[in-house]
């Protein structure tokens, strides 16, 4: 197995479930392909109990036959036991753990759970059952269960209010890696590859740790992306249908969401995703926080505007590259990628891009500006006057009466401040104090790959973060 890359808190909760003195009950979930099976297999060594895992669009039969099929390997028992149902299911389980040694925890896996729960199986309501009148009177039960459909873990699991309320003991929300993990992980995979080019290899793959696993050190990072997505059945030209259809039922109404919120970089209000999608109500509450949860949108709130006014960024990056550089886009050329990458078109598409990175790091940013432990809040502010058409990506609102304003540039060598591009801030500035009426100190703050050039206009600049800051553990 390969080796584990961060994941270190996750580390701790497990260890802490196997050292307590009760049951417990832990559900680890987060996006598709985001390594969640992989990191309850790497921590257990695969030394379970007993294990099983959910198949998608498979029949209760077929599922309760399978269940028993795995009740049969880790039993070591010779008889066709297949259950008529769910709660007879777990009755054989609970039969089976019940033969095993008193002194040592027992480990049961379930992964996949949602796709368990098809209509009228009843699955919940018998892992109600197994769970509260038998594993909860014990002490020595870990039950770990697993699965990609967040929304389905939330609901039916962390939110229940029937038989499961309060019975969680841990919930492990796997996030996608940071770039230090990812550039961690490219070393393991021996991608010797620099900052620059981790940076984009991030703005393409995010931080899901399958499709590095996918990357062939080989090769140059330009010939992997034309493997992964150009080349004829390219492993991840097909990946965005499947992701969409394994995390959400009506993945149809989803991908309207994503698709519309690509359209815009600076993001939409809700009222402009209702007038693009035409969704709303109670339906699309629900999507934008199922998208949310699974971190493929992220919510933003305007400057000094209550959160009715919150602004949806799509910040998925595979979803971002499949519509810019996928869908639609029939080149029928295998090496797409190297014959473009210096286009004016992926210039632009790395600029948006890498301000999404750099707000997905706004923890590896305040400890450079030396406000880790500070109060803050990260908004977005677009002018009011549609004629200025002045907007700020980014602002860090601080407890002390200061807001780092941050002006964010990707660049494959430092970046040089000219005259007219210093006038243009202070203009910016002038503009964002005076519809704002804010009386705190603006601080400008450039976020770059390699740093600013100093220069006569590069004073401005009173806080530099660099690629090295967004890398920091």
């Amino acid at each position: 197995m390969e080796k584990i890359i961060g994941r270190n808190f996750e580390y701790q909760q497990l260890t802490s479930c196997c050292n307590s003195s009760r049951s417990e009950f832990v559900i680890i979930f987060g996006r598709r392909r985001i390594g969640k099976t992989f990191l309850v297999r790497s921590f257990f060594n695969d030394k379970f109990d007993f294990q099983y895992t959910g198949a998608r669009n498979m029949s209760p039969k077929q599922q309760l036959e399978n269940f028993a099929a795995s009740l049969q390997k880790y039993s070591k028992s010779q008889f066709p036991l297949v259950p008529k149902d769910w709660y007879e299911a777990f009755r054989f389980l609970q039969n089976y753990l019940e033969s095993l040694p008193k002194q040592r925890r027992k480990i049961i896996f379930i992964d996949e759970m949602p796709w368990i729960d098809s209509p009228k199986s009843l699955f919940v309501n018998a892992l109600e059952n197994f769970w509260n009148g038998f594993a909860l009177m014990r002490d020595d039960i870990v039950l770990v269960a697993c699965g990609s459909a967040t929304s389905w873990m939330s609901d039916k699991l962390v939110d229940n209010q029937g038989g499961l309320h309060n019975r969680i003991t841990r919930k492990i929300y796997l996030r996608p890696f940071t770039l230090n993990e990812c550039k961690e992980y490219l070393k393991y995979k021996k991608c010797n590859w620099d900052i620059y080019q981790t940076i984009q290899c991030y703005m393409i793959l995010g931080g899901v740790p399958f499709y590095y696993s996918l990357l062939d050190p080989q090769l140059s990072f330009v010939q992997n992306i034309d493997y992964l997505f150009f080349k004829q059945r390219g492993v991840l030209n097909g990946e965005f249908n499947e992701l969409y259809n394994a995390l959400f039922s009506n993945s149809d109404k989803y991908i309207t969401v994503v698709r519309a919120l690509s359209q815009k970089r600076e993001g939409l209000s809700r009222n402009e995703v209702i007038e693009k999608t035409k969704l709303s109500g109670g339906g699309l509450s629900k999507i934008l926080d199922n998208l949310e949860k699974c971190d493929f949108i992220t919510g933003y709130t305007k400057f000094k505007n209550p959160s009715k006014n919150t602004i949806y960024k799509l910040t998925d990056f595979y979803t971002l590259f499949y519509f810019r550089f996928i869908e639609n886009v029939k080149t029928g050329d295998d090496e797409f990628w190297a014959h473009n990458f210096n286009s004016p078109k992926i210039y632009s598409w790395q600029g948006y891009t890498f301000e999404l990175v750099c707000m997905m790091h706004i923890g590896q940013i305040k400890q450079k500006l030396g406000i880790s432990g500070m109060a803050t809040s990260v908004s977005t502010w677009r002018s009011n006057n549609a004629e200025e058409n002045t907007q700020i990506d980014l602002l860090i609102d601080r407890s002390d009466r200061t807001i780092n304003v941050c002006e964010i540039k990707f660049s494959s060598e430092p970046y040089t401040i000219s005259k007219d591009y210093e006038s243009k801030l202070r203009m910016r500035n002038a503009i964002f104090r005076a519809e704002t009426k804010t009386t705190k100190a603006l601080a400008v703050t450039f976020v770059t790959v390699f740093g600013v050039v100093p220069n006569v206009h590069s004073g401005i600049v009173q806080n530099e973060v660099t690629a090295e800051d967004l890398l920091a553990g």
